[in-house]
């Protein structure tokens, strides 16, 4: 019997790489021991083998950290090596192995997977056309979910599920099974058609937390504003408010953006009634607009100041300066 350390270095939701892996020495015999410290603790044990699972490029430091405590682990994940895969190392192919060990994670009470893997685009800033190709289906809602004892609310991992061959097999598993949905990774209101607005606007989609109707989608720069609107039209057509759509929308990635570029989108979308988010992406790197400044503006749309004040005056105050240091605290 081998004894076995699992880690997970990021990510608020459970990690299915690490689910999978469980289960899978599990089944062999094996005494699997799940941390989220990347720290080795003085009274832990031996181990055979040690894996890490990073999702954001983000954790390059918490990795090193890891890595020091820890020479000779397995790491892989979006936010380091996407060529060190699950399947690869317990000798499947891919998607052939779709088992999950909950176990791992006690006090999740919900199930989480996907129905489909890859996209139909290749933005260049998205990793999952590079990771995962073009869409597959691999799993139905049933699948998927933990089964009689367990809520039906599911947290759906899919990148892009209305680009799937099955999509409307699985809305209708959706709606006719009465499953909560929280369609994490946003829907690609590029590419949303009249069919797929009307099956989404039936089901019970909701936010991360369960609490509130939500639909995630993206607006990535200004260039888009005609497919845009065309997208989220189709979706209020059918019948979805509004204020249901939250709008990751990326600043910083852009080397030609500029303010104008960033606030004609965001002012677009109050208009409309829907909920700007703003994703900055990575370092400075040549682009005309400083990271710092774009961080001030995503806490300054976040945390809804700019209901309260302007954005010239908010980035000239004190509390520009207080929200950031307390943002460094954490």
């Amino acid at each position: 019997m081998a004894v076995i350390r699992l880690t997970q270095i990021d990510g608020k939701l459970p990690n299915l790489a690490l689910m999978k892996l469980a289960h899978w020495h599990k089944s062999k015999g094996d005494d699997v021991i799940f941390k989220e410290s990347i720290l080795k603790d003085m009274f832990e044990p031996h181990y055979d083998t040690v894996y890490g699972s990073a999702i954001f490029s983000t954790s390059a430091k918490k990795i090193e950290i890891f890595k020091q405590n820890f020479p000779s682990a397995v790491i892989g994940g979006t936010g380091y090596d996407m060529t060190t895969k699950v399947e690869t190392l317990i000798g499947c192919q891919e998607y052939e192995y779709e088992n999950y060990d909950y176990d791992i994670y006690p006090k999740f009470n919900h199930s989480i997977g996907f129905t489909q893997r890859g996209c139909r685009l290749r933005c260049s800033f998205c990793v999952v056309p590079k990771k995962e190709g073009k869409n597959v289906v691999v799993n139905s809602i049933y699948d998927i979910w933990r089964g009689e004892g367990f809520e039906k609310k599911i947290h759906l991992l899919d990148n892009d599920f209305f680009g799937q061959s099955d999509w409307e097999k699985r809305s209708d598993e959706i709606i006719e099974g009465d499953f909560k949905i929280c369609l994490n990774q946003g829907i690609n209101v590029r590419l949303i058609h009249k069919e797929g607005a009307g099956r989404l606007v039936k089901m019970k989609y909701m936010d991360d937390q369960f609490k509130t109707k939500r639909i995630y989608t993206a607006w990535d720069n200004r260039r888009d504003e005609n497919i845009f609107n065309k997208g989220i039209n189709c979706l209020l057509d059918a019948g979805v408010r509004p204020n249901h759509i939250m709008v990751y929308m990326l600043c910083g990635y852009w080397k030609w953006e500029t303010w104008d570029d960033i606030f004609f989108r965001f002012n677009r979308m109050k208009e409309i009634g829907l909920m700007p988010y703003p994703m900055v992406y990575g370092a400075d790197d040549g682009n005309s607009i400083p990271k710092r400044d774009l961080k001030r503006f995503q806490r300054w749309v976040i945390r809804r100041l700019h209901e309260f004040i302007e954005w010239d005056d908010y980035r000239t105050s004190n509390l520009a300066a207080e929200d950031e240091n307390q943002t460094k605290l954490f």
